[in-house]
């Protein structure tokens, strides 16, 4: 580590803006190693700020609120790409903010993304900007251009997740009446590609320009939601795993990024990679790490914003993830009912975390299960009777 770097010790306390389950989770690591932390949320029962020393009830632009949060703490996180990255560089005036504004606006917004992936020399899907009616206007004009990337996916520029703010449009007629229904707001559209699976990368990199990561991660969405993520050696060829971490690296390093990064990739059909987008926070695939490696996701989080030392993690069981949804609660009919807990916990190698959200609502990611195992075989057995149990598809 560089010796320029003075690093936060435990009893410091260090603050994220956003308070959901990746905030609850950063803090009950933060808390472990010794932190105190506090959260800046709009929502009086956010799972992060009930579980947190301090809870800063205002939005996430406040003046008062941003000042108490910075006159609290030593450094500051965020937990969601979505908070105004203007609130970071507020802050970043007074403390060490990570990652930095200019890296979340980045994130925030799907041209500038791509962008930054074509200046970082990773490859990306074939796509075409659409910020205004004159520039769909051209590319419907242009036959060859526009036939190249349909059929294809309409995707807004911002506020987009999960699988919101996105169409599928095949016909140059339908990209014109999708970009009227996504409301002719600044949209991407980038053509549809024959996939045989998806995986990330989950880096984390220090101010002193350490890097390091987790295993590369094997994942399946439904619905544009994650659902499982398998992850053992070999869940992905090692050539392909190879370049999607040097990927990774490339793409946080030119962001000059501080903090923990996720890194998105599509599969193709001939084993080929392309990036598909990043999250500049701890990512849903990355939960397994919580109880199959020696060091989490959420603790390369503080160690980033403390400048603690980075070392690189290692995991010692195969495991799977499965994301648990608040459909699980509803599994009878519209009555909401708990899921059947104790006889998922009654598997070998299983591990519940719930986010502690006081309604489950369809689509919700109300908690993940991570599995456990000596052999990828074993994990994926015990994951695929707990998927049975909670009424999960099997995969």
């Amino acid at each position: 580590m560089s010796a320029t770097l003075k690093p936060l010790l435990p009893g410091s306390t260090l603050g994220v803006l956003g308070g959901g389950q990746l905030g609850r989770m950063w803090a009950h690591e933060a808390q472990r190693m010794g932190y105190n932390t506090a959260v800046l949320d709009p929502d009086a029962h956010s799972p992060a700020g009930l579980v947190s020393h301090h809870h800063i009830h205002t939005d996430y632009l406040d003046v008062a609120g941003l000042k108490q949060l910075a006159a609290a703490c030593q450094a500051v996180t965020t937990e969601f790409e979505n908070v105004p990255a203007d609130a970071l560089a507020q802050l970043a005036a007074t403390l060490p903010v990570s990652p930095a504004a200019s890296a979340v606006a980045v994130a925030q917004d799907r041209a500038r993304e791509k962008a930054h992936f074509v200046a970082c020399g990773v490859p990306v899907a074939p796509h075409s900007v659409i910020d205004t009616a004159e520039q769909l206007a051209v590319l419907l004009a242009d036959t060859a251009k526009a036939d190249h990337l349909l059929p294809g996916i309409l995707k807004t520029s911002r506020m987009g997740y999960d699988g919101k703010g996105q169409l599928r449009v095949t016909t140059r007629d339908e990209l014109n009446a999708g970009w009227a229904k996504l409301g002719q707001v600044p949209c991407v559209l980038e053509k549809m590609l024959p996939l045989a699976s998806e995986c990330s990368v989950i880096v984390a990199r220090g101010r002193d320009g350490a890097m390091v990561n987790l295993p590369v991660q094997r994942n399946l969405h439904r619905d544009g939601i994650l659902a499982v993520t398998e992850v053992f050696a070999g869940n992905v060829p090692e050539a392909l795993a190879s370049q999607a971490i040097t990927a990774a690296k490339a793409v946080a390093q030119e962001l000059n990024y501080v903090g923990v990064l996720c890194v998105e990739f599509f599969v193709l059909a001939d084993n080929s990679l392309v990036v598909n987008e990043i999250a500049p926070r701890p990512h849903n695939s990355g939960h397994y790490s919580q109880d199959a490696c020696d060091v989490s996701q959420f603790e390369l989080q503080v160690r980033t914003m403390a400048d603690l030392p980075l070392t690189q993690p290692r995991q010692h069981s195969p495991a799977v993830m499965l994301n648990l949804l608040g459909d699980l609660w509803f599994a009878n009919g519209s009555t909401q009912t708990e899921p059947a807990w104790a006889q998922v916990l009654a598997l070998p190698g299983t591990h519940l975390h719930l986010y502690g959200k006081r309604e489950a609502r369809k689509g919700r990611k109300m908690g993940h299960l991570n599995i456990t195992a000596a052999t990828p075989e074993a994990a994926r057995q015990v994951a695929l009777q707990a998927a049975a149990i909670l009424g999960i598809a099997a995969f």
